[in-house]
């Protein structure tokens, strides 16, 4: 029986030379009450402020709130999916929150090439997700990106 090895080339996104200063890719994804009922699941983040809309009402947002993390977590979706795509790996992330999101809104996730660090095959991105052209949350993100064989 001979051994072979599967190629996976077909499943990668971008490879490290084929990435410009620039580059935009984005997701938009509208939040739904089970959207943040899962999320809460997952993460373990039961905050009153996303879940009791009793709690929420009395709170500065004035209702429930979905996780700010299920936001940005829609950065590492473009990543993953788009710019630079299958193959990429999640190196930092910094997040300046600076708006809520709530069950029905719509969040753009968009990420551009901001840095490109050759000897390590690492890009610098610009990071953001906006609500009806208003940024919720910004930030840069440091991504490893394949090279060419």
């Amino acid at each position: 029986m001979s051994e072979q090895t599967r190629d996976f080339s077909e499943f990668y996104g971008y490879q490290f030379e084929d990435l410009k200063i620039g580059m935009t890719a984005a997701v938009g994804r509208t939040v739904g009450e089970a959207d943040i009922l899962m999320f809460a699941g997952v993460s373990g983040d039961t905050n009153p402020v996303h879940l009791d809309g009793e709690f929420a009402d009395a709170s500065m947002f004035g209702g429930r709130i979905a996780h700010g993390m299920l936001s940005a977590s829609y950065i590492s979706t473009v990543f993953a999916t788009k710019l630079p795509g299958p193959g990429c790996i999640y190196l930092a992330q910094t997040l300046k929150f600076k708006a809520p999101v709530k069950a029905g809104d719509t969040v753009v996730a968009r990420v551009t090439v901001k840095e490109l660090i050759t000897a390590k095959r690492r890009v610098l991105f610009d990071t953001v997700c906006t609500v009806a052209g208003k940024v919720v949350l910004e930030g840069e993100a440091e991504i490893l990106v394949p090279a060419r064989s």
